[in-house]
């Protein structure tokens, strides 16, 4: 039975206009890194993926176990402070190392560099001793869509797969064929056109309708736990939940969380020094959610 595997909380913890303000502030002045911050690499950069590496747990990766973090910004875009700070948040919520990968992005590298960086950046965890059951991987809106679709590849080459995924407001189907891409419920930054701009971009002439690409489109069983966000307002909420829906009825774990109310990239309130109430509640989910994992 699909509710056997999926459970879907409904949140309500504020409202989006203190959301919205909250990001316009961060946007204009982005808040300092903590002091306590460790930036020291576990990995040589050398042949591998580059990126970051930040530690708010004050161990080493392999005891506390490593968080990979794909950053969004729909393929084409980084902004390196911000991505900084979040992974400085999700080291303290999940209570792990956070990697954060610098993987390449479209229009310059179109799928499947990003991918195939995602990956890479994942097995050096594991060539470097980080054992699979110690990794989480978390992605926002593309970076969700990253991580979603490299358990497909993963799990293709028989690499080991991690403890847990947690996908916030990912893209799950490039086709944009779902509801909600013309239906957002408010004032949302996504639209069908910008979507179509995004698609176009990364798949570069791949087929929409193919995983790992559009990982609604893949083999979903045997999958490990997932933690799926949406707002309940964004054009991409019923891509979350259709990959939900179809996720646990291929037998895998799901939590499919539904923020009402809230746009897309809501949850990078949490990066403001007086974060908005749902952004402490997204965190708090973390932890919860992360601590609550198999062999945690």
């Amino acid at each position: 039975m699909v509710s056997d595997r999926l459970t879907v909380n409904r949140i309500t913890a504020g409202d989006a206009s203190a959301v919205r303000a909250a990001l316009m502030t961060i946007m204009a002045d982005p808040p300092p890194l903590p002091a306590d911050a460790d930036l020291t690499p576990f990995l040589p950069q050398a042949g591998a993926v580059p990126g970051q590496w930040v530690n708010a747990t004050g161990r080493p990766a392999v005891e506390a176990g490593v968080t990979l973090y794909a950053h969004g910004g729909g393929f084409e875009q980084r902004s390196p402070e911000f991505e900084q700070l979040m992974a400085y948040r999700l080291s303290t919520a999940t209570g792990r190392v956070v990697r954060a990968p610098d993987y390449r992005l479209a229009p310059a590298h179109p799928f499947p560099a990003a991918h195939d960086d995602v990956v890479t950046a994942y097995q050096g965890l594991l060539d470097h001793g980080v054992p699979a059951s110690r990794v989480l991987l978390f992605g926002e809106s593309a970076g969700a869509t990253l991580v979603l679709s490299a358990l497909h590849t993963m799990r293709s080459q028989n690499v080991p797969l991690p403890s847990g995924v947690i996908a916030a407001s990912p893209i799950t189907d490039f086709t944009l064929s779902s509801p909600s891409v013309d239906a957002p419920a408010g004032e949302e930054v996504l639209s069908r056109p910008v979507l179509e701009h995004i698609t176009a971009q990364y798949l570069d002439g791949a087929l929409p309708d193919r995983a790992p690409q559009s990982p609604l489109h893949g083999d979903l069983a045997d999958l490990p736990p997932l933690l799926i966000l949406a707002g309940g307002d964004e054009a991409l909420l019923d891509d979350a939940r259709r990959f939900a829906i179809a996720a646990s009825a291929a037998g895998t774990l799901v939590t499919l969380d539904i923020y009402q109310g809230m746009p897309h990239a809501f949850h990078l309130s949490a990066l403001s020094e007086t974060p908005p109430q749902v952004a402490t509640t997204f965190m708090d989910r973390l932890t919860e959610w992360t601590m609550a994992l198999p062999g945690r």
